[in-house]
């Protein structure tokens, strides 16, 4: 996370997470695709066009108020539509589908380290910052991701080693997940961190020669 940082890294924060937020709602709406559900191509989200995905307040306003008050950094775009009903496994197509957005994010967190490691970081000065950020941005946005939270991507990973009752009280609360979230987040954003700090170490281990 971030204490209070100068208006040149916010808006080099603000790039990266709009560019990796880009990339995992792409990857939401090709894996639905390869699935069998057309419904993000049809709506115009399979495209890597940032006007389709983000949102200005959450993927914008929200994360330079976060960045600037040193509150550290949240943001989202606007979830792609699937219909599970549609993908082949249905919870299982759903968790596939759910689970393509982070594993875009470690795909390019894993790539931003090989690239690192092609420069010389004494350098290259301000493309090493920038390989440095595009990492650790998009951790935490895997990590961020993987809480098992509606309408968070985890929530949907969960939906396939739950029992039918634990799927029906995720069904029940996913209209206010979104509430519970920032709910999480500004009543207890110590305890929410450390999860996602937990989930990111764990990813770390994923990318190799990290460290």
């Amino acid at each position: 996370m971030f204490g209070r940082i100068s208006l040149i890294e916010t808006a080099l924060v603000i790039s990266v997470l709009l560019i990796s937020l880009v990339i995992h709602e792409f990857a939401h709406a090709w894996t639905a695709l390869k699935l069998g559900d057309p419904t993000a191509k049809l709506a115009g989200r399979l495209t890597l066009n940032p006007i389709r995905h983000l949102d200005p307040v959450g993927s914008v306003i929200l994360p330079a108020a976060m960045i600037l008050s040193g509150a550290g950094y949240f943001g989202y775009a606007r979830p792609v539509p699937v219909n599970r009903f549609m993908l082949r496994g249905e919870d299982r197509g759903f968790a596939l589908v759910a689970l393509a957005g982070p594993a875009s994010n470690v795909v390019l967190a894993t790539l931003a380290v090989l690239a690192i490691r092609l420069v010389n970081p004494n350098r290259a000065g301000g493309l090493a910052q920038f390989l440095f950020v595009f990492i650790q941005v998009n951790l935490f946005l895997a990590a961020f991701n993987l809480v098992p939270i509606p309408p968070l991507d985890g929530s949907r990973l969960l939906r396939v080693v739950l029992p039918s009752g634990g799927v029906q009280f995720l069904d029940r609360i996913e209209p206010y997940g979104f509430v519970i979230l920032l709910g999480l987040l500004f009543l207890l954003p110590n305890q929410f961190f450390k999860l996602v700090n937990a989930i990111q170490s764990l990813l770390v281990v994923l990318i190799p020669g990290f460290g």
